[in-house]
């Protein structure tokens, strides 16, 4: 199911959302508003590597980042681990992985880094001016 915010589209896998996709896609419209924070839909959590990195990301508060290492040392793993779990995140945005940045840069994001610009920004997060070379 495809979701729009910040003036981009956005695929997740909504079989893992309790429900409906109006539900969802009103919730996303809320959240791109400013009106709505945390999002009230009932997650099926892979259950998997995948899965508690995307538990680690949703307990992630609004407004707040967590780097990669501070995902890595919570789940007892490497930070380029973390990192690739949560470029396999199914539910983005809903499971907030652009709150997950770097040590010292925003690095990657699936939807681009200026999405994840935009939505650190619609947080009132700190937002890293630009990434590095070295976290291309």
């Amino acid at each position: 199911m495809e979701i729009h915010v910040r003036e981009h589209d956005r695929e997740i896998d909504a079989s893992l959302i309790a429900e409906d996709a109006e539900t969802i896609r009103k919730q996303v419209r809320e959240y791109d508003a400013g009106e709505r924070e945390t999002f009230t839909l009932e997650i099926a959590y892979p259950e998997t590597f995948t899965g508690e990195v995307m538990r680690a990301m949703i307990d992630i508060p609004y407004g707040e980042t967590r780097t990669y290492g501070d995902l890595a040392a919570d789940l007892d793993t490497a930070a380029v681990a973390v990192g690739q779990a949560c470029s396999r995140n199914p539910i983005p945005v809903i499971v907030p992985c652009h709150r997950v940045v770097g040590a010292d840069s925003l690095t990657g994001y699936g939807g681009g880094l200026e999405l994840k610009r935009q939505l650190l920004a619609l947080e009132g997060a700190a937002v890293v001016s630009s990434p590095s070379p070295d976290s291309q």
